[in-house]
């Protein structure tokens, strides 16, 4: 088999529900011009054997550019040897130094397309251990200790049994609000708290105290992920676990310099953080070496089918913005949360389905690469 092509639609889309994260970050409508809507780049990787793969990306324009300007040097080769194709991603990586979260769309569309030729799900493919996962609610970032406790009360009586803080970068505020969800769940239920790279070592320190003083599950990227001498000091200084490389770049190859400085407990991993569903393997498998589990970033159809192909990934995360998007959250298709689990599809491929001809009707922008060149 061979890839003869790639075609990306550039394309609006809908914005969803407005939500905040903590105190200095953009909300979920920073990237959007007042009266434009969101962009979405839909992709579309052609092979001489009529299969296709195809996924979709938010911002659009990032991933247009790159399908314009450099997916033409993956032209002629064979989409099933992702091996192959994961290394050739990082040699046009060395010069082009593509942005962190695009770089495994390739990868993606191969497995797509090797699951369908194989006619088996993704997840057995790479191995398979469980297709029902359980899922932790992600908060976002509400503006009042009210509106977290209504909220995730809501998810508790909807059958979530995890739950997980976005809340203000505010240390006295946060730790009110950290103990005061221990006491709305109660003792059986785990917790986790995501610090979204807010704080320096002594404040995130101070937070991490209160956390394992409340039983919660671990501790997430407290601090920006530059210096991992901080972070090393900080597991030592705690018994909380310690999640965290979620927004380094390098694959493996950077995670395995953060276990070498014992910067972290857990390990972070993500179809679009890790360099695709390879490179998030490659992870998974290191850090079970270790005897770390390694937590799987964010929601979507690619990471389900990660969450469903490893032992050592605990939960799907499911972000829960409102009461409306709460009680939809059954309706969701392939992703749909019943009882705060989620059964990952079983179906070949990874499960985008277009209307090709809606798409070429709809587009702000096509382009067509159909020959490789040097």
């Amino acid at each position: 088999m061979k890839i003869t092509g790639f075609t990306c639609w550039l394309v609006e889309t809908d914005p969803g529900p407005k939500f905040i994260w903590r105190n200095g970050l953009p909300g979920s409508h920073g990237d959007v011009r007042p009266g434009r809507r969101p962009r979405k780049a839909v992709v579309r990787m052609e092979t001489d054997e009529g299969l296709t793969g195809a996924l979709e990306f938010r911002p659009g324009e990032i991933l247009f550019d790159m399908v314009d300007r450099r997916f033409h040097h993956f032209i002629g080769e064979d989409p099933l040897m992702t091996e192959r194709i994961w290394n050739l991603v990082w040699e046009v990586d060395r010069i082009e130094e593509f942005p962190m979260r695009p770089i495994g769309v390739v990868d993606m569309l191969c497995w797509d397309i090797k699951s369908q030729r194989a006619q088996m799900p993704v997840f057995q493919m790479l191995g398979g251990n469980d297709r029902k996962i359980p899922a932790y609610a992600s908060t976002v970032t509400w503006p009042t200790e009210d509106d977290f406790e209504r909220h995730i009360k809501l998810a508790a009586d909807l059958g979530f049994k995890a739950f997980k803080l976005h809340a203000w970068g505010d240390v006295k505020r946060d730790i009110s609000l950290i103990r005061a969800l221990r006491r709305w769940v109660g003792s059986g239920v785990d917790l986790m708290f995501d610090g979204s790279a807010g704080w320096d070592y002594v404040d995130s320190l101070e937070v991490g105290l209160a956390l394992q003083d409340e039983g919660y599950m671990w501790y997430e990227e407290p601090m920006r992920e530059f210096h991992l001498g901080s972070y090393a000091k900080l597991c030592e200084k705690l018994t909380i676990p310690i999640l965290a490389a979620e927004t380094s770049d390098g694959a493996h190859w950077n995670m395995a310099s953060w276990i070498e400085a014992k910067a972290l407990d857990m390990t972070r991993i993500g179809a679009y953080d890790k360099c695709g569903i390879t490179g998030s393997m490659k992870i998974a498998s290191m850090s079970e070496s270790f005897g770390m589990r390694t937590q799987v970033h964010g929601m979507g159809l690619e990471n389900a089918q990660l969450c469903a192909a490893i032992s050592n990934n605990d939960y799907y995360e499911q972000i829960v913005i409102n009461e409306e998007h709460i009680r939809g959250l059954d309706k969701l298709g392939a992703l749909s949360i019943v009882d705060g689990m989620l059964t990952v599809s079983d179906e070949p491929g990874l499960g985008y389905h277009y209307d090709w001809a809606d798409l070429d009707a709809r587009a702000l922008n096509k382009v067509e690469v159909t020959e490789r060149y040097e």
